[in-house]
């Protein structure tokens, strides 16, 4: 009886992993020297994106509270490293969805286990991606600061401009 159990129990752990993203990254997000795993599922949205579409971010270890993103179907997660100097990695997210291809990248820093925006949402383009141009990283010039990169639309082109910003 205990091995049909243990058998199910494993079942019911893989099919529930086989409903988030296949990607799950690790890093110390919460800045306490252990490593964690995030990882992202999606709920309420069809293959057309019908729906609230929204995305959540968990992490392995619970006291670091979710990120749910509203209009994303699922997405693709990035450990930054340690952008601000904190101790802690900040982890980016870039959103998958049915129709356009402007999007934001997300930043997100923690602090006492919650998220927060570590500089705005960042405009990218598809084009942006494509060529490789990655929408955040420290500045290697300045203490405290960081490149940002993003998509802008101008005389009737889009354009990709970078600028070095301070973080608070």
């Amino acid at each position: 009886m205990k091995k049909i159990a243990s058998i199910s129990f494993f079942l019911m752990v893989n099919f529930l992993f086989s409903q988030t993203s296949e990607l799950k990254l690790e890093g110390d997000y919460n800045g306490d020297g252990k490593k964690e795993l995030a990882y992202a599922t999606v709920s309420d949205c069809s293959d057309e994106c019908e729906g609230n579409c929204i995305t959540t971010i968990h992490f392995s270890d619970e006291k670091i509270k979710p990120i749910a993103i509203k209009n994303a179907k699922n997405g693709d997660i990035y450990n930054l490293k340690d952008l601000n100097n904190d101790g802690a990695d900040e982890i980016g997210f870039y959103p998958n969805w049915c129709t356009s291809c402007w999007h934001s990248f997300y930043v997100y820093t923690f602090k006492n286990n919650e998220s927060k925006f570590l500089v705005k949402p960042i405009p990218t383009h598809c084009s942006q991606w494509e060529e490789n141009k990655f929408p955040i990283e420290k500045d290697p010039l300045k203490k405290g600061f960081v490149r940002i990169t993003s998509s802008v639309w101008k005389n009737d082109e889009i354009k990709v401009e970078t600028k070095s910003v301070k973080l608070k």
